[in-house]
C-alpha cells in the first residue's frame, strides 16, 4: 500500500452474527495552510519607481487584470475582496491577493537568474493561478475553491517556483494543500515536468477520494495506474456494489485491477454476476449471496419462471425487511424492491388490469397459485397503477381468503412491512372497514382493540427514518377515511395531535414539522374549521379552490381544454361542444383552429378548445400552439385545464399547459400517475386523474358540473363536488377517479420542505 494511505483508515468489523460491516473513515489530510512561515515575497519592498520590461509587460497586466476580476468578484467593485463575514479573514485574504502577488511579480521579474523565457513561464503560471481561483471558488460543485485557502495557494505557488527552478520536485508543497488548493497549484498548467508532479497529482486523486467516495470508482476509471487503486477498490465495493458490478465489465485497467482481486469473496463474487449474461437477474440477491444463503445455482432454477422469480423475490423480501428491523445492514436492499415492484407490475398486474373486460376467472387466472404475502407484495409494489377491480375484486379476495380471513395473521407473518402502504391502499379503495373487521375483538371492555393499536402505530413514530414514505401514505389515506370511516378519521386526527405533543416535548424539529403538517391538512377537510392552508403551511387549499382564485382581474374565469386529432379525439369532440348547446352558453366557431365557448348568463366564463384536427399531418400540435399563443398574447391566462386524450399525449399537453392553472384534469387513461409532472409545471394546481380507463361518460359530466358552478360564481368544494358528480356518472371507471383532496401525499411534500427549509 502506498505511503499516501497513512492517513487512510479502513475498518471492517465482523459481528456475532458474521455479517459485515463496512467503516469507512475518510480522515481527510490535515490542512496546512500557514505551515511555509514567512516568504521573501512577505518581505520584499517593491522599490517605487520600478517598472517591469517592455517585453515582458503583457503578462504583468494579465495578472492585474486577474487581481482586479478577483476584487470584484464578491460582487463589489471596490479594492476588497470579502467572500467572508469575518472582516479580519476578508483583510488577510486581500492583502495576499494584491500585495504578495505583486511581490512575487516583482520578484520574478527581477530575479538574475531567469532569462525571458523563464519568467514569461513563471509570470503566465501566476496568472493561470489566479484565473483558476477566480473561475471556481463560487462554484457549487466539487471543483469549488474555499476562498479562505487563496494565502495558502499563492504561497505554495512562491514556494513550488522555488523547488521547480532547482530540479527539485513539489510533490511535499502541494501534499501539504487541501484538495481544492492543492488542484489550484497543479492547474498553473507550468508544472507538468516537474518531477513531483505525477505523485503529487496521484496525492490529489486520492484525496478527492475521500472526499468524495461516491465518485471513487468513477475517479480511478479517468485516472488509470493509481497506486492505491486496489486499496481503494477493497473500501467502496461494499459501500457502492452496484458501480463494482458494473465497473468490473470494463475491459479497462480499472476492470482489470478489480477482476484481479482473488483474496476478497464478496468482490470476486460481484465480478462472477458481472461477467454472467444473467446478472442484473442475480444483483437484487447479492446480500444472500455472500451470505451463504442462496446460490447461484439457485437462481438460475428461478430466473426463467416469472411466478418462481417472483416467489423468490418476496422471500427474499421478507427476510431482508426482518433482519432490517434488528438494524442489519443489508446490500442492494433498494434493487430488491425495484426488482420486485418491476416483476410485480409485469408479470401480474398490468395482466390482470388489461383483462379489467374479462370474466373474474380469466382474469385474475393468473394471481391464482400465489400466497397472502405474495399478493400483499403484489398490492403494496403496484400502488398508483393497480385498477380498483384489480384489488376489489381480485388481489384483495384472494389474499384474505388464502389467510384465513385473519389481516392481523397475515400482517404479522409479513413482519408488518410495508403496512403503511397497505392501509393506505386499503382505505383508498373502500376495503380498510373490511380489513380491520378481519382482526380479533378487544378481550376486556376498554382495552384497545388489535386494529385500533394498529391505526395507532399507523400514524405513530413518523418522525424515524430518513424518507418521507410513511407520512405521505398518512396523508394520502385520511382523505378516503375521513369520507367513510368518520369515527376512525377522528381517533387518527386525535392521535396525530398526540404525536405533535410528543415531538415537541423532546424538541424533535422532523417529527414536530410533519405532524403540525397533518394536523392542519386533516382540520382542512372539516370547513368549519376555517384553516388556511396558504397562512398556516404556504400551500394552497385542499379541498376547495375559490372562485376568487380561478376568475382573472376582469373576473373572467379562463378554461383550456387540449384535444389530439386521432380518431377518439375527433369523436368525442362533438360531444364536448353538445354539454353546452343550452341558452346559457353560446358558441364562436369562426376560428379555423379553435373554439370559443362563452357564458351568457351568470358569471364570464371562456372555455377554448383546439379543433381535433388531422395528427397524421401534426396539425392537432399546430392548433394547440397557435392557441397557447393566443391565450398567451391577450393574457388569457387559463386557471383550468383540460386534457383528452390518450395516456401518450398527456406529456404534450403538460409542457404547453399555463403555470397559472389552479385545477388540472387529466382525461387521459392513468392520468392519476401524472401528478408530479403536473405539480412541477403548476405548482398549485388541484388535479384530478384517473387509476384506469378515462372515458367520456366521466369526462364530459366533469366538464359540464365545472362550467356551470363557475357560472354560477361557485367556488370547487371537492367533496360535495365530487359526490354530486358520482351521481352523474354512472360508469363503473368512476370509481378509479382520484379527486383532488385524496393527493394530499403530495402536498404534504411540498409543505414539509418549506417548513424544514429544504
Amino acid at each position: 500500500m502506498s505511503a499516501m494511505l497513512v492517513n487512510f483508515e479502513l475498518r471492517i468489523l465482523m459481528t456475532s452474527t458474521n455479517r459485515y460491516l463496512i467503516l469507512f473513515l475518510f480522515l481527510i489530510v490535515s490542512t496546512v495552510t500557514n505551515a511555509q512561515g514567512v516568504s521573501v515575497a512577505d518581505t520584499i519592498k517593491i522599490p517605487h519607481n520600478y517598472k517591469p520590461k517592455f517585453e515582458r509587460q503583457l503578462r504583468h497586466e494579465a495578472i492585474d487584470k486577474e487581481q482586479k476580476a478577483i476584487l470584484g468578484s464578491d460582487g463589489k467593485a471596490d479594492n476588497l475582496f470579502a467572500p467572508s463575514k469575518d472582516n479580519e479573514v476578508n483583510f488577510v485574504i486581500t492583502q495576499s491577493l494584491v500585495k504578495k502577488v505583486d511581490a512575487i511579480q516583482y520578484l520574478i521579474e527581477t530575479d538574475k537568474d531567469f532569462d525571458h523565457r523563464l519568467k514569461v513561464w513563471y509570470l503566465s503560471g501566476m496568472e493561470n493561478v489566479l484565473k483558476y481561483f477566480r473561475q471556481n471558488w463560487k462554484l457549487r460543485s466539487d471543483r469549488k475553491i474555499n476562498p479562505s485557502n487563496l494565502p495558502s495557494i499563492i504561497t505554495a505557488y512562491e514556494e513550488s517556483v522555488k523547488k521547480d527552478r532547482n530540479g527539485e520536485s513539489i510533490e511535499n508543497i502541494v501534499s501539504a494543500l487541501p484538495y481544492d488548493a492543492g488542484m489550484n497549484i497543479v492547474n498553473a498548467t507550468i508544472f507538468d515536468k516537474n518531477i513531483g508532479f505525477i505523485p503529487a497529482n496521484q496525492n490529489l486523486v486520492l484525496k478527492y477520494c475521500l472526499l468524495y467516495p461516491e465518485k471513487t470508482l468513477s475517479t480511478l476509471n479517468i485516472n488509470p495506474g493509481m497506486p492505491f487503486a486496489d486499496s481503494l477498490v477493497r473500501v467502496v465495493s461494499k459501500i457502492y456494489p452496484r458501480q463494482l458490478y458494473d465497473y468490473a465489465q470494463s475491459s479497462n485497467k480499472l476492470g482489470a485491477v478489480i477482476r484481479n482481486i482473488q483474496d476478497d469473496d464478496f468482490i470476486k463474487t460481484v465480478v462472477k454476476m458481472a461477467r454472467s449474461k444473467d446478472g442484473q437477474q442475480y444483483f437484487p440477491f447479492l446480500d444472500n449471496i455472500i451470505r451463504g444463503k442462496l446460490t447461484l445455482e439457485e437462481i438460475d432454477a428461478a430466473k426463467n419462471d416469472s411466478l418462481l422469480y417472483y416467489r423468490l423475490l418476496v422471500k427474499t423480501q421478507i427476510e431482508y425487511s426482518e433482519r432490517a428491523i434488528n438494524k442489519d445492514t443489508v446490500f442492494e436492499y433498494k434493487t430488491l424492491r425495484d426488482r420486485l415492484e418491476r416483476k410485480a407490475k409485469e408479470n401480474f398486474v398490468n395482466i390482470i388490469n388489461g383483462l379489467h373486460n374479462e370474466n373474474a376467472e380469466f382474469r385474475f387466472r393468473s394471481i391464482q397459485p400465489l400466497t397472502p404475502q405474495e399478493l400483499f407484495y403484489l398490492a403494496v409494489s403496484t400502488d398508483g397503477s393497480m385498477y380498483t377491480s384489480s384489488f376489489v375484486k381480485g388481489v384483495y379476495p384472494l389474499m384474505m381468503k388464502k389467510i384465513n380471513n385473519r389481516g392481523d395473521s397475515l400482517l404479522m407473518s409479513l413482519r408488518f412491512d410495508k403496512y403503511r402502504k397497505f392501509i393506505k391502499m386499503a382505505a383508498g379503495f373502500n376495503m380498510l372497514s373490511n380489513f380491520l373487521n378481519t382482526f380479533p375483538p378487544q378481550k376486556d371492555a376498554g382495552d384497545e382493540s388489535d386494529a385500533e393499536k394498529l391505526m395507532k402505530a399507523f400514524v405513530g413514530k413518523l418522525e424515524q427514518g430518513n424518507g418521507l414514505e410513511d407520512g405521505v401514505d398518512v396523508a394520502d389515506s385520511y382523505a378516503s377515511i375521513v369520507e367513510t370511516i368518520k369515527p376512525l378519521a377522528n381517533q387518527m386526527l386525535k392521535n396525530i395531535q398526540d404525536n405533535y405533543q410528543r415531538n415537541e416535548k423532546t424538541g424533535i424539529k422532523r417529527g414536530m414539522a410533519i405532524y403540525n403538517i397533518l394536523n392542519k391538512l386533516f382540520l382542512s377537510a372539516d370547513s368549519s374549521s376555517k384553516i388556511d392552508l396558504t397562512k398556516e403551511l404556504g400551500i394552497p387549499p385542499v379541498y376547495e379552490v375559490p372562485f376568487k382564485a380561478l376568475a382573472n382581474d376582469s373576473g373572467r374565469v379562463i378554461i383550456q381544454v387540449f384535444i389530439y386529432g386521432d380518431k377518439d379525439g375527433i369523436g368525442v369532440f362533438p360531444g364536448i361542444l353538445n354539454l353546452f348547446g343550452n341558452a346559457n352558453w353560446k358558441t364562436d366557431r369562426s376560428n379555423p383552429q379553435w373554439i370559443t365557448i362563452s357564458s351568457l348568463k351568470g358569471k364570464p366564463v371562456s372555455i377554448y378548445l383546439n379543433r381535433p384536427l388531422p395528427e397524421e399531418t401534426n396539425e392537432d400540435a399546430k392548433a394547440q400552439e397557435a392557441l397557447c399563443k393566443f391565450l398567451k398574447d391577450n393574457k388569457l391566462y387559463p386557471t383550468v385545464t383540460i386534457n383528452r386524450g390518450h395516456s401518450y399525449n398527456a406529456p404534450y399537453t403538460i409542457e404547453q399547459m399555463f403555470s397559472t392553472s389552479k385545477i388540472v384534469f387529466m382525461g387521459s387513461c392513468g392520468g392519476y400517475r401524472s401528478i408530479h409532472d403536473i405539480l412541477e409545471k403548476a405548482p398549485d394546481a388541484h388535479i384530478v386523474g384517473t387509476k384506469q380507463i378515462a372515458d367520456a361518460p366521466v369526462n364530459n359530466p366533469f366538464l359540464k358540473l365545472l362550467g356551470e358552478k363557475l357560472r354560477e360564481g361557485s367556488g370547487i368544494e371537492w367533496i360535495p363536488f365530487w359526490k354530486e358528480l358520482g351521481k352523474m356518472a354512472t360508469d363503473k371507471i368512476f370509481e378509479d377517479y382520484v379527486p383532488p383532496y385524496k393527493n394530499l401525499g403530495a402536498l404534504f411534500i411540498k409543505a414539509y420542505k418549506i417548513a424544514m427549509e429544504e
